[in-house]
Parts: structure tokens; sequence; C-alpha cells
């Protein structure tokens, strides 16, 4: 699907256009002027359509005038998963996202299940709290395991997709 964009001028006094690609927008951006013949050099870059998930990262990243270009790309070359990783580590982890910032740069364990319990429920599972024989496997509190795992991961939800995240 093709993003649309919008920059709205700042200047009161100037209209603003939109756009699908960085050409487009450094070509009208270049144009630009407002009522009185003066150019316009501060856009607020809007999202107006495309897929969720690339509006959850310009929402993410803070889309802005300097980090156009480095959204563009990363829309064409990153995949739905990369994208989210980046979603969850600049928008909820606290790291900074530059025009170097690739998904493999963070250590964030993401897993696709819908809430803590269905983790805590995955981990006594795969074993992490060891050998549990089976006439005491009804009596785990699983509830209780993931209050305790909320110390350390979070619940979200990115382009309708539930996940349960820990930020490294």
């Amino acid at each position: 699907m093709t993003i649309i964009l919008h920059a709205q001028p700042y200047d009161i006094a100037a209209q603003g256009f939109y756009f699908d690609t960085l050409e487009e927008y450094q070509a009208k951006a270049a144009k630009a002027v407002n009522d009185y013949g003066d150019p316009v050099e501060e856009f607020e870059i809007q999202f107006i359509d495309g897929d969720q998930i690339d509006c959850a990262l310009a929402q993410a990243i803070g889309l802005c005038q300097s980090n156009i270009g480095q959204y563009f790309d990363a829309v064409e070359a990153w995949d739905d998963p990369q994208k989210r990783v980046v979603i969850l580590a600049a928008g909820d982890c606290g790291y900074d996202f530059t025009d170097q910032t690739q998904p493999d740069d963070f250590d964030i364990e993401i897993y696709h299940i819908d809430s803590l319990r269905a983790l805590a429920e995955q981990f006594v599972d795969e074993g992490l709290f060891g050998e549990i024989p089976g006439q005491l496997q009804h009596y785990i509190d699983y509830d209780a395991i993931a209050r305790d795992l909320a110390a350390d991961y979070s619940e979200t939800e990115i382009a309708g997709i539930p996940l349960v995240y820990r930020c490294g």
C-alpha cells in the first residue's frame, strides 16, 4: 500500500501539501511559499494513509522533517517484524531513532501472545520452572506468575497484533 503523508506548514499563512515519496516532499517543500511570497521552512509531517504498522512506526519515531528520509527507507526495506522491534524500541523502551538505526541494534524479546498469563503458561510448558509433576500441574497459579512477570514484561498491540515484550 502506498503511504500518503501531509506536510503542514507551521506558518499559518501557507498551504500544506500531500506527498508519498521523499523526492516529491523535497520538490514541493522547495517551492512552498506563504501568502506573502516568503519561503516556508518548517513543516509538521502528518501520517494520512497507509498500513497500520507504518502509521505506528511514524508515531513511534516521531516522524518529522529531520527523519523523513530514514522513515521512507525503513518502510521500504524492513519487514513487519523488524518494524515492530523499532516501534517498541523507539516508542516504549526509550531508544533513539537515528539515521543509522537498524532493527538488529536493539535487545528486545517479543512474544506473539496476548497476555502475561499466556506467557506464564508458555514458560511453565517450556520448563522454565523445572520439571513439574503431572499431579501438581493443576495447582500452579498462572495469575501469580503473570503478576511477577509484569515487573519485566509489558503487553501491547501493534497494528492489531497483540504482543508481550521485554526491553533488554
